[in-house]
């Protein structure tokens, strides 16, 4: 019989907080289970698997982090809207680390199409960007650009990486402006396409 006061949710959440606080990757069902003060076996009462677990994981930080894209963006376009967009997802990746790590997660197509956060942020992934007037495919190949920018900078920032003594807030500001100066650039530019 599972413990009670476990539910399926608060089990995730606090899944969510050891990836925080060990990373994603070190947790396990076991791990939690003697977080809750438990055997493992209870923990199979709210959820099936190790897999099970980090996919509730990665949908619960999916909807976060679609919170606080969606609050920062609200209201804003073109510079001043990717600003925000950058240093919110910044913010939650320095925050947390390990629910960071789970929006990376490589999960199944039924699942991100299911998942109300993963759909916010798509779609606030490309409200922000509209106001550069990209069409496809410059603006899939746009969102790469600056994925691949996040998460290079959020990874070296992480690891500590940065050893150099210019400021890596100065650093991080200037990227922002090269992103806008390439954006705004880029239908200039052509596309091969």
């Amino acid at each position: 019989m599972a413990r009670a006061g476990l539910t399926a949710d608060r089990v995730t959440e606090a899944a969510a907080d050891l990836a925080d606080e060990v990373g994603f990757d070190s947790v396990t069902v076991s791990a939690l289970a003697r977080r809750f003060g438990v055997k493992d076996a209870s923990l199979y009462s709210h959820v099936k698997n190790l897999q099970d677990l980090r996919v509730r994981v990665a949908i619960l930080a999916a909807r976060e982090l679609a919170d606080l894209l969606t609050a920062a963006t609200a209201g804003r376009a073109g510079k001043d809207s990717l600003v925000a967009f950058a240093n919110a997802w910044r913010d939650f990746a320095g925050t947390r680390p390990g629910r960071y790590q789970a929006t990376q997660m490589a999960l199944d197509p039924a699942v991100i199409a299911g998942s109300a956060g993963h759909q916010r942020i798509m779609a606030t992934t490309y409200a922000h960007l509209s106001g550069y007037g990209l069409p496809e495919p410059d603006m899939t190949d746009a969102i790469r650009l600056l994925r691949s920018t996040y998460q290079g900078f959020f990874g070296i920032e992480a690891s500590g990486g940065f050893g150099h003594p210019r400021d890596v807030d100065a650093s991080w500001a200037k990227i922002l402006d090269a992103l806008d100066s390439a954006l705004r650039q880029w239908q200039a530019a052509g596309s091969p396409d």
